[in-house]
């Protein structure tokens, strides 16, 4: 894997957030969907019922950070860990944690999701994952500077969310609202029902873009689908648009 030869420092949340991420072309960079994972972890997208903080969340394939950087500075989380199997991500995400003086509640654990040894069972309050959008082998090959963060095996995330969950973690996922069966399917297949559902839609009058998704180890039944979120409505939570692309 190469390393990150450009580095910018941006923010999220209108500059609550400090944010080093790769350069433009030069890998992959934190995007809304990880804004929106996070917010709808901690239930701060105007959502009817408190959702509750965890004491130990977990974010799979997390990047330089995007999602555990959100879940603090929601206050949705007392630690995150932070799994990540690319070195030089893994090093910005312990970056970022430094410069947000977050650095006792984040761990930065530089693996891949499929190495058992670093997850554990049953340990988390809160699992968070935004997985490859793209299988192998489907859709157009992206460019390699961002290939591994864009496309992968979304079984292998699934199954050390499954692992770490144990019975009693939430497990929250975004993922394109054109495969939400398939997730849909993945997920029940291993025993996680899903019990919240949200689509985002880019303006009202769009299908859905995405899908964010809340299960728990469970019997099925049970799911409460919330109202659609449109991204360019005025009731969209401010902090959609202090972002960097």
């Amino acid at each position: 894997m190469a390393e990150v030869k450009g580095v910018t420092q941006d923010t999220l949340f209108g500059g609550r957030v400090a944010l080093a991420q790769p350069a433009k072309g030069g890998g992959y960079r934190v995007n809304v969907d990880a804004v929106l994972l996070g917010a709808f972890a901690a239930g701060a997208l105007g959502e009817s019922r408190r959702v509750r903080r965890a004491h130990a969340a977990f974010d799979l394939g997390a990047g330089v950070g995007g999602v555990g950087l959100s879940l603090l500075h929601l206050d949705a989380a007392d630690h995150v860990t932070m799994i990540e199997v690319d070195p030089a991500l893994a090093k910005l995400a312990e970056a970022n944690a430094r410069s947000n003086e977050w650095t006792e509640r984040i761990a930065v654990v530089r693996a891949d999701v499929t190495d058992a040894e670093t997850i554990p069972a049953g340990v988390a309050d809160l699992v968070v994952c935004n997985p490859p959008y793209v299988e192998p082998g489907r859709g157009r090959a992206p460019a390699p500077s961002r290939a591994r963060a864009r496309s992968g095996p979304l079984s292998a995330f699934l199954d050390a969310a499954r692992r770490l969950a144990g019975r009693r973690a939430r497990v929250c996922l975004v993922y394109p609202a054109i495969e939400a069966t398939t997730l849909l399917t993945e997920l029940r297949a291993r025993g996680l029902e899903p019990k919240r559902l949200r689509a985002v839609h880019g303006r009202a009058q769009d299908n859905a873009r995405v899908v964010l998704v809340e299960c728990a180890a469970g019997r099925p039944g049970g799911l409460a689908v919330e109202p659609p979120l449109v991204e360019t409505s005025p009731d969209a939570p401010l902090f959609l648009g202090n972002r960097k692309r």
